[in-house]
């Protein structure tokens, strides 16, 4: 019954929390949507071993949602924690607000990785992307926000359009949206009488997937998104809604999909190794640190659908592993951004290019080490999560006996190591005047303790691996 509370207590704590901005400071309500987070994250894990079905058979907890569920919310807590109560302009920002359409994309996220019904799962859908179009405008006073906010709803109505059509046609093939009447329908029904339109259902709900994990040629609206979006909500954004988009997408595939398996496993393939070219060739042209990992994320979304692709008994776990992996790298990597840029806001042009990091080191050692690590990590160098994280997937695919699209990962992840050693030689190797930046307390913990995070997974991967 647990996580169920834990999405019934996010709900109602969200809106507790817009009432609490009327009398509570923003460090206050900060700390109050720690607590939630921790409340909801105990509530959760208090479910292991414990498979249940909820609302006639349209939630299912197992522990493989048990473990997204707590992947998200620990995302969640960790960028809470770096918000810092949402700037200092007291007139323009309300961190109440914010704080409460977090809370409720959780319970979005939550929803997308625990469903047994696609109507639910539409709905965790609707109710995370809702609440990031918000996020990504919040600055209102930004044109780029706005821009970024704007781009990203019409393209992701277009993108929920087919994939609600895609679910249509699945439902007109199979008469039900439950995932195991779905998956009866289709084992009973002979290869050669598959209706046409249930496998054109199949491709335009991955469509709709691929918009949401932005993989190419669906990933046009990351980076303008990315860079548009206040710096805070972009952390979330590509480690929340990558983490449930691809639990969801695995879940799908390998569920009622699984025997339809030629179907969809070549333009994954071909969808894959278009993003791992376009993400890390354009990644690599970047000057921007910010939309340097926005290009970053994209390419990392190939290496993800490389282990959908494969279907292995292993890729649960790997996915599970990958996503952990990312999501503690990405979360620094973009806090250092961050923090950075708005050190040297007004100071120069263009805060958050590479050239803003110059010399960090010096100053700043603590929070060099910790970018430093996050950029490893997202290169897949060994001793850190991220050398597992690409282990694991290039050997589930491996073990498919198909070659090609291993080969050009590694390639790429080459390349990968190129765009992101610019950072680390930034910070290193550059001469720069950037004095100590002083650091919040909570945000020192959070940063520190992504980074201890990404280092133990990288000497210890079992501690993960082997929860299946």
């Amino acid at each position: 019954k647990s996580i169920m509370t834990a999405i019934i207590a996010l709900s109602l704590l969200g809106i507790l929390n817009l009432f609490l901005g009327f009398w509570l400071s923003r460090k206050t309500i900060q700390a109050a949507t720690l607590l939630f987070l921790a409340g909801s994250m105990a509530l959760t894990a208090m479910d292991w071993n414990h498979e249940m079905l909820w609302y006639g058979h349209m939630f299912h907890t197992t522990n493989t949602s048990i473990s997204f569920s707590l992947i998200i919310q620990l995302a969640a807590f960790m960028v809470v924690s770096f918000s810092k109560g949402f700037g200092i302009d007291e007139e323009h920002t309300h961190p109440a607000e914010y704080y409460a359409i977090l809370l409720f994309s959780v319970v979005g996220a939550i929803l997308m990785v625990s469903f047994d019904h696609l109507i639910m799962f539409f709905v965790g859908l609707e109710i995370l992307s809702v609440a990031m179009y918000v996020l990504t405008g919040s600055d209102k006073r930004n044109l780029r926000s706005n821009e970024a906010a704007l781009k990203y709803f019409l393209m992701g109505s277009f993108a929920t359009g087919i994939l609600l059509f895609g679910i249509t046609l699945v439902y007109g093939a199979t008469r039900s949206f439950y995932l195991t009447n779905i998956a009866v329908a289709i084992a009973n029904t002979p290869p050669e009488s598959t209706p046409v339109f249930l496998s054109i259902g199949v491709l335009m709900i991955l469509v709709g997937f691929l918009f949401k994990i932005s993989a190419a040629p669906f990933h046009f609206w990351t980076p303008d998104v990315y860079e548009g979006a206040p710096t805070i909500f972009t952390m979330f954004m590509s480690t929340v809604v990558k983490a449930a988009s691809f639990a969801a997408l695995f879940q799908v595939l390998s569920g009622p999909f699984g025997t339809m398996y030629g179907t969809w496993v070549y333009p994954i393939y071909y969808v894959s190794m278009l993003t791992l070219l376009i993400g890390n060739i354009t990644a690599a042209y970047q000057q921007s640190a910010k939309r340097m990992l926005a290009y970053s994320s994209i390419s990392h979304a190939g290496y993800m659908l490389l282990t959908v692709s494969a279907n292995q008994a292993s890729t649960q776990s790997t996915i599970l592993y990958y996503s952990l992996s990312y999501t503690l790298a990405t979360i620094v990597a973009f806090g250092v951004v961050m923090l950075v840029a708005e050190y040297q806001t007004g100071r120069t042009e263009k805060p958050e290019n590479f050239s803003s990091f110059e010399g960090l080191a010096k100053q700043n050692p603590g929070l060099a080490f910790c970018f430093t690590i996050a950029l490893l990590s997202l290169a897949g160098i060994p001793l850190t999560a991220g050398f597992w994280g690409k282990f694991f997937v290039f050997s589930d695919i491996f073990n498919r006996h198909v070659y090609y699209p291993v080969i050009l990962a590694i390639v790429m992840s080459a390349v990968g190591v190129y765009y992101y050693f610019k950072g680390i030689i930034a910070i290193y190797f550059k001469e720069g005047d950037i004095e100590r930046i002083e650091l919040p307390g909570l945000v020192k913990f959070a940063m520190w303790a992504c980074t201890l995070g990404t280092l133990l997974l990288g000497l210890y991967p079992s501690i993960v691996k082997n929860l299946f």
